[in-house]
C-alpha cells in the first residue's frame, strides 16, 4: 500500500497545496524551518491526531487536509464494518474550524477521530527523533512479540473474547443477585410496616370518608347554616325556605351521607305543602261575593242557589 496524494487547504501558513506522490519514491529536502514538518503535521492530522483551532491559517474560517492511498482488500472487512464504502482507492479527509470543531471521512462517508487513527495505525509510520513512542503502544509490543514468535493470534483472540464475555455475564448475574436482595429486604420493611398498622377490613373506607369529611368541613357548615337560616326564615313563607335548605343539604350529600336523610325530610315535606296549598285569592272573592249577595236579600247564604232560581223563574226580585 502506498501514499499516492496529499492535498492541504489553509493549514498553518499554507493557503493551497497538492502532492501527487504515486509516481514512486518522493524526497522532500530544504533548510530548517523551511516547512518540511508541516506536511507531516498534515498527515497525522488527516489520520486521527488531536485537532486544535489554532492549526487553520489566519484569516481562513477552516483547514481542509485530505491523504489518499491505495485500496488494500485487507480492510474491506474493516470498511464493511464501519459502512464505508469499498472503492479503488482509500481517501482520508479531515476538516477543523475555528472554534476547534473537527469532522472526518473515509470514503466521503463520515468517521470519528478514533476511526481514522484506528486505520492510520494501520496505514502509515512515521520514523523520526521519536519514533521509539510506537514502542509504547500495547497493540505495537503485541504485534512485535507475535511476529517475532511466529504465532496466529485468531485462537488466542477467540478465547480472550469467550473469558471476557464469561466475566461480564459473572459480573451482571451478580449485580442482578444483589438487586434482588435489596427488593427482598424492601418487600420485607413495607410487610412489616402494614402488619404494625393492622388495617381492618373497611377501615380504608372510613378513614377516606372521615378525611373527605375534614377536607370539607367548612362547606359542610356553610352548608348545615344556611339550611338552618333557610327554615328561620318567616317572611319568605313555607316553600322557599324548604326548597333553598334541601337544595343546601343535598350539595352536600356527596361529603356528608348523613345529610341524605335530612334532606329527604326536607324534600318529602316540600312536597306536602305543595300538594296542599293555601286558599287563593279567586277562591276569597268568591266567598265574599256570596255572603254580600246573601246580605242584600236578606237570606241565608246556603239558600241563594234556591233563591236565584225563584227570581230568574218570576222574572224579578222578591
Amino acid at each position: 500500500m502506498a501514499l499516492r496524494r496529499i492535498a492541504l487547504r489553509d493549514f498553518v501558513i499554507v493557503r493551497s497545496l497538492e502532492l501527487d506522490l504515486s509516481s514512486g519514491f518522493t524526497v522532500l529536502t530544504g533548510e530548517t524551518g523551511a516547512g518540511k514538518s508541516i506536511l507531516i503535521d498534515a498527515m497525522q492530522l488527516a489520520l486521527g491526531s488531536r485537532a486544535e483551532a489554532g492549526a487553520v491559517r489566519e484569516g481562513a474560517e477552516r483547514l481542509d487536509v485530505s491523504a489518499e492511498f491505495d485500496a488494500d482488500p485487507a480492510f474491506n472487512d474493516w470498511l464493511d464494518r464501519g459502512g464505508f464504502d469499498i472503492a479503488d482507492v482509500l481517501l482520508l479527509r479531515r476538516t477543523v474550524d475555528l472554534q476547534g470543531r473537527s469532522r472526518g471521512w473515509i470514503n466521503g462517508s463520515p468517521a470519528t477521530a478514533t476511526q481514522l487513527r484506528e486505520i492510520g495505525d494501520r496505514l502509515l509510520d512515521i520514523h523520526g527523533q521519536h519514533a521509539w513512542q510506537s514502542l509504547t503502544r500495547p497493540d505495537s509490543i503485541r504485534g512485535l512479540l507475535d511476529a517475532y514468535a511466529g504465532i496466529g493470534i485468531d485462537t488466542l483472540g477467540t478465547a480472550w473474547q469467550g473469558w471476557r464475555q464469561a466475566l461480564e455475564a459473572l459480573d451482571n448475574a451478580r449485580s442482578a443477585q444483589d438487586s434482588l436482595q435489596h427488593e427482598r429486604e424492601r418487600l420485607q420493611w413495607q410487610v412489616a410496616e402494614v402488619a404494625k398498622l393492622a388495617p381492618g377490613a373497611h377501615e380504608w373506607e372510613e378513614l377516606s370518608a372521615n378525611h373527605t369529611r375534614t377536607a370539607n368541613a367548612q362547606s359542610l357548615i356553610e352548608a348545615a347554616e344556611g339550611a338552618l337560616l333557610a327554615l328561620e326564615d318567616d317572611d319568605a313563607g313555607a316553600l322557599p325556605p324548604l326548597a333553598r335548605a334541601a337544595t343546601l343539604l343535598q350539595n352536600a350529600e356527596h361529603i356528608e351521607p348523613e345529610f341524605t336523610a335530612l334532606s329527604e325530610v326536607l324534600s318529602s315535606s316540600l312536597a306536602q305543602a305543595s300538594v296542599e296549598p293555601m286558599p287563593t285569592r279567586s277562591a276569597w272573592l268568591n266567598w265574599t261575593s256570596a255572603w254580600a249577595c246573601g246580605c242584600r236579600w236578606r237570606g241565608a247564604t246556603s239558600a241563594l242557589p234556591l233563591t236565584c232560581h225563584r227570581c230568574w223563574t218570576a222574572g224579578k226580585p222578591n
